[in-house]
């Protein structure tokens, strides 16, 4: 198969897909202002192609923050495109459409991915998706978008989630997430006062949320929301640990970016060599793939920021583009399999 990415960093659709000839799935990238325009004008430019879109961020060696990015595939991939819609209330009154997809893909483990990008309840939706996917083992590689819109096969969604089930006629598919945070010291908190709706932390271990980080790490309230680029918190899930991100400071409470639930066991994370982190992933990757043919990622909007703030991204870029044809966008939270993370990269890597 073969991964096309194109750009416009004016929001030119026309200048973005030049060269796209073929596709069998086309990802829409897209800003605020022009998502819509872009969503039909690319339904009009290839009608019929199964496509998925969502507002933000998008890369292959550059770049394009506020213009339009394309990601598409071709030669030797069979696609299914689709949606479910209100996520926030019932994704599962939809899940035949998921169903009917997975049965035309008719996918493995090895050689079947499923790509969704979501508009928010990300846990919920997961959760949905999964008891789809599980039945032939499928993993999901996925993000959500910002300003709660996607869209599929040329139509605008609210409160929905895209998805793309992709397979791969030539060859094998794997799901990655890479974590460049560790555990710091032995802390470990009991959740509780919290607001699942709302995502809110009221205390751990029965103390203020927000007393609790300040004296731990010596930062001002001010502080706090920049201070979780290096001292996240992680949900303990088994041998996994899945990043939560502080959001904002409310009252002498945290809120955060993914549910946390009374009782849920949490740690605090500092951040690690994530220049070594990120060449051990690519060690592995091509470890594992001697040959590929693309690699589709999703990195967090956090991860975004620390990389811009310390002068790697670009260099991350440049590394990740050593594997071969390297694209993907920037999201608001990251979707791994069943779980939604924060602060972390995801991927999907073709041979």
């Amino acid at each position: 198969m073969k991964q096309f990415f194109g750009m416009s960093q004016q929001g030119n659709l026309e200048e973005a897909v030049r060269g796209l000839n073929n596709p069998q799935l086309i990802m829409l990238f897209s800003n605020n202002d022009q998502f819509e325009t872009h969503v039909n004008e690319l339904e009009r430019l290839y009608p019929e192609v199964p496509s998925i879109g969502c507002i933000g961020m998008s890369y292959d060696t550059r770049v394009v923050e506020k213009g339009v990015g394309v990601v598409a595939f071709s030669d030797g991939v069979s696609v299914a495109a689709g949606v479910l819609e209100q996520v926030s209330v019932m994704p599962v009154k939809y899940i035949k459409r998921l169903e009917d997809d997975v049965n035309y893909i008719n996918g493995t483990h090895d050689n079947t991915i499923c790509i969704d990008l979501c508009a928010g309840n990300d846990a919920c939706v997961l959760t949905t998706i999964h008891s789809v996917l599980k039945h032939r083992n499928i993993s999901l590689v996925g993000g959500t978008g910002d300003a709660g819109k996607v869209s599929a096969n040329g139509r605008v969604y609210e409160d929905a989630v895209a998805y793309a089930l992709v397979k791969n006629q030539t060859g094998r598919v794997k799901a990655y997430k890479e974590n460049i945070y560790h555990q710091m010291g032995d802390y470990r908190f009991i959740a509780s006062k919290t607001d699942k709706a709302n995502y809110v932390i009221g205390a751990l271990n029965e103390r203020p949320a927000k007393q609790v980080y300040q004296d731990i790490l010596h930062v001002t309230e001010e502080e706090i929301t920049t201070q979780t680029f290096k001292n996240p918190f992680g949900k303990l899930n088994g041998d996994d640990v899945c990043i939560v991100s502080i959001k904002e400071v409310k009252g002498n409470a945290l809120t955060c970016f993914r549910q946390i639930n009374d009782s849920d066991v949490l740690a605090l994370l500092e951040l690690g060599d994530y220049k070594e982190t990120v060449k051990n992933t690519i060690r592995m990757i091509k470890q594992e793939f001697p040959r590929v043919s693309a690699v589709f990622s999703v990195n967090c909007l956090f991860r975004y920021l620390l990389f811009t703030q310390n002068h790697y991204m670009q260099e991350y870029l440049n590394e990740m583009h050593l594997l071969g044809s390297h694209a993907g966008f920037v999201g608001y939270g990251e979707h791994y399999n069943n779980r939604f993370v924060n602060q972390s990269m995801t991927c999907v890597v073709f041979e």
